[in-house]
């Protein structure tokens, strides 16, 4: 990855979400920028942003910041602990199967509440078109 440093704004515009926003995921240990600027401004690489990514994306699933920080912490260990002895891989590679299902049944969910809302607003679609006068 590229180890090139971005500002809070550059990442906020790029993950959009706000400053208050990845300010809060700071705070709550789910990300840490990469460094300081002199003038103490928060840098971030493309590491971060991935990582803010993951957030994201789990944040309209239901996740909580507990379960977040809980992939995030076995995602890491997978990833930057080659050392791993086989049972404690097995361990981690099994709460990221965990939250791949959890995630995949919300997924499905949401493809219900969606398929009921594209209904609705057909329905609204046809009423208007039914009710409205005659060359409107």
């Amino acid at each position: 990855m590229d180890d090139r440093h971005m500002q809070i704004g550059e990442v906020a515009a790029r993950t959009e979400l706000s400053l208050r926003t990845i300010r809060h995921y700071e705070e709550t240990g789910l990300v840490a920028p990469s460094a300081r600027s002199q003038g103490g401004f928060r840098l971030y690489t493309e590491t971060d942003v991935a990582r803010l990514m993951v957030i994201r994306r789990m944040k309209p699933l239901g996740f909580t910041l507990d379960q977040m920080r809980d992939l995030l912490d076995a995602t890491d260990r997978l990833d930057h602990e080659p050392d791993l002895d086989i049972g404690e891989r097995k361990a981690l590679l099994k709460r990221v199967r965990e939250y791949e299902q959890a995630a995949t049944e919300q997924v499905d969910k949401l493809r219900v509440q969606l398929a009921r809302a594209e209904d609705f607003a057909e329905t609204l679609r046809t009423r208007l078109h039914q009710a409205a006068p005659a060359g409107s």
